[in-house]
């Protein structure tokens, strides 16, 4: 399984709301039962995060690490959402990260973003313009919905 995520994921390890289930995510990253996609978005986001949230995507072996650059292909899928109504210019990244993991077919964007990610009505847009222009759906989960149970 191949994940994309985004920078809430990484943030929400320290957060008493987001922690009980982000930490056996991150686990499990650790331990290899998947590959994580990391973009340039991503990374630069953290960069302005406390060390310690820096710190954790650091401590990462880099060989479940897919880093991914943000590409013209998917600026141009990025503006679709914004232009047609799926998010405002204002949340640009947000449009960014999707399409990045949409273009990559990762098999879900994990995410603690309910406003704009982890949202049923703005998934359903973002696949109607998916759709649209010809690329396939994106899943969009929180790490609770896709850590393995033991």
């Amino acid at each position: 399984m191949r994940f994309y995520v985004d920078t809430s994921v990484f943030g929400g390890y320290f957060e008493t709301e987001f922690a009980e289930w982000t930490r056996p995510f991150i686990k499990q990253v650790m331990e290899g039962a998947f590959t994580i996609i990391i973009s340039d978005i991503t990374l630069k986001e953290i960069s302005a995060a406390p060390q310690y949230v820096q710190d954790l995507l650091n401590s990462i072996p880099q060989g479940f690490i897919e880093p991914a650059r943000l590409i013209l292909e998917q600026e141009s899928l990025a503006k679709h959402y914004i232009n047609e109504g799926a998010l405002s210019k204002k949340f640009e990244s947000d449009a960014f990260h999707i399409a990045i993991a949409t273009t990559l077919k990762a098999d879900s964007l994990v995410s603690w973003n309910f406003k704009h990610m982890v949202n049923f009505f703005r998934i359903r847009q973002y696949n109607a313009v998916n759709l649209k222009h010809g690329y396939a759906t994106i899943d969009i989960r929180t790490p609770k919905e896709v850590i393995y149970e033991n």
